[in-house]
């Protein structure tokens, strides 16, 4: 072999020789933010892999949850030596595609939420690992609004009376709280707030009762968890026989 092949030869090997030590160096490092995904309860998501296989075989994909504590249970993968068993919770919702390793998660509940872990082997002895983060939403209904107002006082000192207004949603996630559009905020009174999980699908129920005290037509709405309610009108002045009274109407 001639110097100058020799020479390029010892290049072309040398720089493999550090694109593989780069590999190996950077290969145990999961230290950073875990990628943050969201799913829809009872729907289907992607768990997708974010390493760069740089055309290196890979021989085994470990895809493992993080509990509390540090336990980790093996969700599914696979081993080109040996069958590997998904996690029997998982082993009829989860699907793994070796070509591009991701996994496929099939009716996503809120149990499912957390942290998992992507450990990638590949046949140089090389191993990466990364996070994912999975986030469960499921929408709340749309609240519903319940109005009852008082009389108005007649007279020299005619004045309105408190009105008592509730809000409602349900099968929501995560948690939430109410909120009011077209009120005075500083005027509301809380009387009532409560918020209830269901034990079984861990959803929400979200139910607030307020008191409000106007003397004109006031349009009101009230949200959960981004999902709004239709605007109703309270507290329309009716006047007949010199006597205010509080009315509701509703769009």
């Amino acid at each position: 072999m001639s110097s100058k092949l020799l020479c390029l030869y010892t290049h072309r090997y040398s720089l493999a020789l550090v694109m593989t030590l780069v590999l190996v160096t950077a290969t145990d490092d999961d230290s950073g933010p875990p990628t943050k995904i969201t799913a829809v309860l009872g729907d289907t998501t992607t768990f997708r892999c974010h390493i760069q296989k740089h055309g290196i075989p890979v021989t085994r994909l470990h895809i493992i949850r993080v509990l509390k504590d540090s336990q980790e249970i093996f969700i599914n993968g696979f081993d080109s030596t040996r069958k590997l068993d998904a996690s029997p919770e998982y082993q009829i919702r989860t699907k793994v595609n070796k070509m591009d390793l991701s996994m496929e998660m099939t009716n996503v509940s809120v149990s499912d939420e957390g942290l998992y872990r992507y450990v990638v082997f590949f046949s140089t002895v090389v191993k990466k690992m990364f996070k994912i983060y999975l986030k469960v939403t499921a929408n709340y209904s749309i609240p519903t609004m319940e109005k009852e107002c008082s009389e108005c006082k007649h007279g020299d000192g005619a004045a309105g009376k408190s009105c008592q207004l509730s809000c409602l949603s349900v099968g929501g996630y995560p948690q939430s709280t109410v909120s009011w559009t077209g009120l005075n905020l500083s005027l509301i009174n809380v009387i009532h707030n409560e918020s209830s999980e269901d034990p079984y699908s861990k959803t929400w129920t979200i139910n607030q009762t307020i008191t409000y005290n106007c003397d004109q037509p006031t349009s009101v709405s009230c949200a959960v968890g981004g999902v709004v309610s239709s605007t109703s009108i309270f507290c329309v002045e009716c006047k007949k026989k010199n006597l205010l009274k509080f009315c509701v109407k509703t769009d």
